[in-house]
């Protein structure tokens, strides 16, 4: 799937709106959302309840963020998703080890996207579809690599 340009700008725009208040990302996290998900966070496991303002899960909610409108960015660019070797890798192996199954990226999808809407208001009808394709390849991108590592 190619991007168009407008779809390219409309993430942009968003992750600049979710860089200025990164501070909250975390207040609307996949642990949250599927308390059950906590397991999945080795930074999570020994913890009681979802901590609010943990710096490791804030991190975390960043991190997908970003690689998330760099996903965007490159079915822009390349027509597909194209994360480097090493960091898939690691990606894969860190999802694998920690047990992370199909229903779990759909978690993450939901925080994400919860807290987009969040963020940038009515702005949310023309970005919806475009972050949601995004991170589906992204997603589709370590799902791929988990399979290849446990095969």
């Amino acid at each position: 799937m190619v991007f168009t340009e407008k779809q390219e700008a409309l993430v942009k725009e968003s992750w600049e709106i979710l860089k200025e208040i990164s501070q909250k990302i975390a207040c609307v996290s996949s642990p949250q959302i599927a308390p059950a998900a906590k397991g999945m966070f080795s930074f999570l496991r020994d913890s009681d309840g979802i901590p609010q303002n943990n710096p490791k899960l804030k991190a975390h909610a960043v991190k997908v963020f970003k690689m998330t409108c760099e996903s965007a960015i490159q079915l822009r660019e390349k027509g597909k998703v194209t994360v480097a070797d090493t960091t898939l890798k690691y990606l894969g192996s860190v999802h694998l080890k920690n047990g992370v199954l199909d229903p779990h990226f759909e978690v993450v999808k939901e925080a994400l996207l919860r807290a987009i809407k969040e963020a940038v208001g009515e702005k949310w009808r023309d970005m919806n579809c475009t972050w949601v394709e995004a991170y589906d390849q992204l997603a589709a991108a370590i799902k791929a690599e988990m399979k290849e590592e446990a095969a």
